[in-house]
């Protein structure tokens, strides 16, 4: 009986058990807690830094255009002028030698080139006393072959139509003189003569005077 008893409770608990176990859910997992580690900090390495120099502004102002320079065409004549010139005003200063030097030299150039420049410096010597005896008229004859061309107006035309013009006003002051001169000359020749016609007179005078008077004592 006893057993039979005890079968029946252990039957009874299994069962119960059983059906425990078919209604009881399962006991919840337990939260695993993860202790936190401690925070790695990177290293960051400095990397050395080079300062660059910066190169100052430069403002470039492109250059203005430029302007073409026109040169002149060299003109022979004016160079030829303003030489000549030169020339005469050297022979102001020269001495007589130097411009006889000058004379000679010159007569050779117009003989070799006959250029209008080697004449108006023989003109311009030609006038000159220390450079020998003056001969205006060839002066003026050498100066009109230049200022008496046509085809317009040039440097050395004008050159020598101004020396012409002074060369023939002095050759007219000295033509003038001469005439003055001459007439005074004149004048003092002509009183010349008639103080000696009056002293031949007188001279005739005396002598018949004397004469007469001779012959009277003799008559006496």
């Amino acid at each position: 009986m006893i057993r039979g008893r005890r079968r029946r409770s252990a039957g009874t608990f299994g069962l119960a058990l059983l059906a425990g176990c078919a209604t009881s859910p399962p006991p919840a997992a337990e939260p695993v807690v993860v202790a936190p580690q401690p925070a790695v900090q990177a290293k960051v390495e400095r990397i050395p830094v080079t300062p660059v120099p910066v190169p100052p502004v430069v403002i470039v102002q492109s250059p203005p255009p430029e302007t073409p320079v026109i040169v002149p065409p060299v003109n022979e004549e004016e160079q030829q002028a303003l030489a000549l010139l030169a020339d005469l005003q050297r022979y102001a200063v020269e001495t007589a030698d130097e411009l006889k030097r000058e004379l000679v030299a010159v007569n050779q150039a117009l003989t070799r080139t006959r250029s209008d420049a080697a004449r108006i410096r023989l003109a311009m010597l030609l006038t000159l006393p220390a450079a020998g005896p003056p001969d205006d008229a060839r002066a003026l004859a050498l100066l009109d072959s230049v200022a008496g061309k046509g085809g317009g107006t040039s440097p050395l035309r004008q050159i020598a139509a101004i020396l012409y013009a002074q060369i023939a006003e002095r050759a007219r002051s000295v033509r003038e003189e001469q005439k003055k001169t001459a007439a005074a000359q004149e004048k003092l020749d002509g009183l010349r003569a008639i103080e000696r016609s009056l002293l031949l007179e007188r001279s005739r005078n005396a002598g018949g005077g004397g004469g007469g008077g001779g012959g009277g004592g003799t008559g006496r």
